[in-house]
C-alpha cells in the first residue's frame, strides 16, 4: 500500500463529527481532515481540499448541489460518499450521480480510508513549485516573456486562443509571476452553471437573501481578495451578467445579493476565450465596454501546431507525469516524428490524451508509432500543411493518413506490426483494444463519470463495471476531471 503524504479530506457532516483522538490517527497516516457542516461550506473548502466526504441520510440532493458549485469553480475535487450499510440504493444512486466512490458511514479507521484513498487514485497533492510548464519553441519563449513583462503591471488581462491550447496555463503563470503570488488564485468557468447560481457564487450573498440562504456567504471575489480571479470562457457570460461584471471593474467593489453595502476589493482579473470576442460584440451577445475594459492588455495563444518545438518537451512531461515516478516509458524516433507532424486540431489537451493512450497501448514498453491513436475529427485541409506527396484522387494526401493516424488508421498499424512479429491477434483483443481507448477519451472529454457514460451511451454502472475490468487487467485508468 502506498503511503500518504498531506493527502487533504474534506469532511461534510453535521452529525457524525470525528474525535480529536481520530483526527490525530489519520494525521499519522498523513491525510489531513478537515470537519465542516453542509449548511457552514464555503468555496474556500473546496480550494484546499483533494476529496470531499459527504455523508447522504436519504437522497443525493446535497451531492448534487456540491458537484454543481465544484464544477463551477473548474475544480477537480471528487467526493466519496458515505451511507448506511443497508442502503444499498443510495449507495448505488450517489455512484450513478457521479460519486467516486460509497463508504459506510459507520466506518472512522483511518487504516481503511487509507486503502480507500488508495483504491480511488488519490494522489498527495502537489506544492506550487512542483509545477512545470514548457517554453521551448521560439513563439512560447516570446509569449512567456511578454507575460512575465504584463504581470508586474496590475491590469486586467485577456487571453484568447484555441480550445486546449493552455489558456489557464498562462493565467496561473500571470499570477504566480505577479506581487499577488502569495495571494489565492481562483478559477471559475463561465460555461459551467446556470445563471443565478453563477451570480451567487461570483458575487455571494447576505444571510435571507433568499430561500435557504441561511448564513452569509461571500463570493468568489471577496476570497480572492490580494490575489487573482481567472474567468475562463468570459465569452459564455450572459448579457445581463456582463453588465454586473462591468460595474464590478469599474468601481472595484461588489455587493452581496440581498445586501446594500459596497465591499471594496482588491483583485486581479484575468479572463480568457476561444471565441471572436468582436464578432459577438456585433451580434449584441457580447458588451463592447465590457471588451475594452477586460482588454487593458491583450494575449494570444497560439495553436500547438504553430509552436511545433513545444510538442516533444511537452510528450516528455505528460509521460512523466503518468508513470507515477516510475521511469517514463521512451518515444521511437519514429513516434516523435508522428508527434511532430500531427495537425493537433485539439492542442495540448489532444497531446496529452494521445499519450495517455500510448501508455495503455504499450503497456509501460517502449512507444512506437502503433500505439498513437489520434482523434479522429482532424480536416484534410489541415492535414495538408503537413504532407509533400502530390494528392491522390480522393483529394487526400497519401502520406496523410500514416502522419495523422486516425483511430481506426492506429488500430490497423496496430494488426500489421502484430502480423509482421508474427503475433496472432484476435477480433476479440482488437475489439478490447478499441473499447479501453473509447473509454479513455470519453473519461478524458468529460466532467463526471455520469456525463462520460451518457457520451459513451452506457449507464454509469456499466461504465464502472468497466473500469473495474480494466484495473484488474492492470490498466491505470484515469477519471474524468471538472474543468
Amino acid at each position: 500500500m502506498a503511503q500518504h503524504h498531506a493527502i487533504e479530506l474534506l469532511w461534510i457532516d453535521a452529525v457524525d463529527q470525528l474525535s480529536s483522538q481520530d483526527l490525530a490517527a489519520f494525521s499519522q497516516r498523513g491525510i489531513g481532515v478537515t470537519q465542516v457542516d453542509f449548511t457552514d461550506l464555503e468555496n474556500e473548502h473546496f480550494l484546499n481540499a483533494q476529496v470531499a466526504v459527504l455523508n447522504l441520510s436519504s437522497d443525493t440532493t446535497m451531492l448534487k448541489e456540491i458537484q454543481v458549485r465544484i464544477a463551477g469553480m473548474g475544480s477537480s475535487l471528487q467526493i466519496i460518499a458515505r451511507v448506511a450499510r443497508d442502503d444499498l440504493a443510495l449507495g448505488i444512486k450517489a455512484m450513478h450521480n457521479g460519486a467516486l466512490s460509497v463508504v459506510p458511514n459507520t466506518s472512522y479507521d483511518p487504516v481503511e480510508w487509507a486503502a480507500v484513498l488508495d483504491m480511488v487514485h488519490i494522489e498527495p497533492k502537489k506544492s506550487k513549485s512542483a509545477q512545470t510548464f514548457v517554453f521551448a519553441d521560439p513563439v512560447s519563449r516570446n509569449l512567456l516573456a511578454l507575460a512575465e513583462r504584463v504581470a508586474n503591471v496590475d491590469v486586467s488581462v485577456l487571453i484568447v486562443g484555441p480550445t486546449g491550447a493552455g489558456k489557464e496555463v498562462l493565467a496561473r503563470i500571470l499570477h504566480d509571476a505577479s506581487p499577488r503570488h502569495m495571494g489565492p488564485f481562483v478559477a471559475f468557468n463561465c460555461a459551467a452553471m446556470p445563471e443565478n447560481l453563477i451570480e451567487d457564487m461570483l458575487f455571494g450573498h447576505e444571510k435571507g437573501s433568499f430561500t435557504g440562504a441561511t448564513k452569509v456567504q461571500p463570493g468568489l471575489f471577496e476570497q480572492a481578495q490580494g490575489g487573482t480571479v481567472f474567468l475562463d470562457e468570459i465569452g459564455e457570460m450572459s448579457f445581463h451578467l456582463q453588465a454586473k461584471l462591468l460595474r464590478i471593474l469599474q468601481e472595484r467593489a461588489v455587493v452581496r445579493l440581498g445586501g446594500q453595502k459596497l465591499i471594496d476589493l482588491d483583485i486581479r482579473i484575468v479572463a480568457a476565450t476561444n471565441r471572436d470576442l468582436k464578432a459577438a460584440i456585433a451580434q449584441n451577445i457580447f458588451r463592447e465596454d465590457l471588451y475594452f475594459r477586460l482588454s487593458a492588455f491583450k494575449l494570444s495563444i497560439p495553436s500547438l501546431i504553430d509552436r511545433p518545438l513545444d510538442i516533444l518537451p511537452l510528450a516528455e512531461q505528460f509521460l512523466k507525469q503518468q508513470s507515477n515516478g516510475a521511469q517514463p516509458p521512451r518515444l521511437t524516433s519514429a513516434a516523435q516524428h508522428s508527434l511532430e507532424t500531427y495537425s493537433w486540431p485539439g492542442n495540448v489537451r489532444e497531446l496529452q490524451n494521445v499519450l495517455i493512450r500510448s501508455i495503455v497501448l504499450s503497456n509501460g514498453a517502449v512507444i512506437d508509432t502503433q500505439h498513437l491513436m489520434f482523434d479522429d475529427f482532424a480536416q484534410p485541409e489541415i492535414l495538408h500543411r503537413h504532407t509533400t506527396h502530390a494528392p491522390s484522387q480522393s483529394g487526400w494526401q497519401h502520406n496523410a493518413l500514416p502522419r495523422a493516424q486516425v483511430s481506426a488508421a492506429s488500430l490497423g498499424s496496430h494488426s500489421t506490426v502484430a502480423r509482421e512479429r508474427g503475433v496472432s491477434e484476435d477480433l476479440t483483443t482488437a475489439i478490447k483494444h478499441s473499447e479501453c481507448q473509447t473509454i479513455m477519451a470519453a473519461l478524458h472529454a468529460s466532467r463526471s463519470r455520469e456525463q462520460a457514460a451518457e457520451q459513451l451511451g452506457i449507464s454509469a454502472r456499466t461504465l464502472r463495471h468497466k473500469l473495474q475490468r480494466l484495473r484488474e487487467q492492470g490498466i491505470n485508468v484515469t477519471r474524468a476531471y471538472a474543468r
